[in-house]
């Protein structure tokens, strides 16, 4: 097998992983609507995707996932799961990216990829609200916009911004992701 070969099976394998994750994460909420609001179970693993596979896969795992738990499991509910679909899929997208790109990979670059990819992640996610709403008789408003998006979302925006980086340091520890440096993808780009 090429050494190239490898680093794909690799990734998909990985990917394959986390989307996993994001369909049984949420089972430790116990599939309550608040406490997953709160916690946001699902975007854990689509943010550690995009940053440890890419922005490619990180994109791809974040819109499966969420139509694919509710294929499953009945949730997020339809038409909801819609406009999440988009908004993981931005995160996984946008972290990824920017990670990917930076000079230096570091908990500083991590930080300023976590946070624009949350801001864009909420962006999308509101600009699928708001077609939905057009749609169908789902209200949303600058008032659910605020109040789900950022208040309620905050423990789980705290607990990404904090188990995020302790999991890439981590897997900096076992060679699995190198902070400090680029990598040979990135210095090729």
């Amino acid at each position: 097998m090429s050494p190239q070969s490898k680093g794909y099976s690799k990734t998909l394998t990985l990917s394959a992983m986390f989307l996993a994750i994001g369909l049984v994460l949420p089972f430790f909420t116990g599939q309550l609507h608040a406490v997953g609001n709160m916690l946001l179970p699902m975007h854990l693993p689509v943010l550690l995707c995009g940053l440890i596979c890419g922005w490619q896969y990180g994109g791809l795992v974040g819109f499966i996932l969420p139509l694919l738990r509710f294929s499953l499991f009945g949730r997020p509910q339809m038409p909801l799961a819609i406009p999440m679909a988009f908004e993981l899929a931005a995160y996984g997208l946008i972290v990824g990216f920017l990670y990917g790109r930076s000079k230096w990979k570091c908990v500083l670059a991590l930080y300023r990829s976590l946070l624009i990819a949350m801001v864009g992640g909420r962006i999308v996610w509101a600009v699928g609200r708001v077609i939905l709403a057009g749609v169908s008789n789902i209200p949303f408003g600058w008032q659910v916009f605020l109040t789900a998006g950022f208040v309620e979302a905050l423990p789980g925006i705290l607990l990404q911004l904090t188990l995020i980086p302790i999991i890439m340091v981590a897997l900096d520890r076992t060679g699995m992701v190198p902070f400090g440096k680029r990598d040979a993808e990135a210095e090729q780009v």
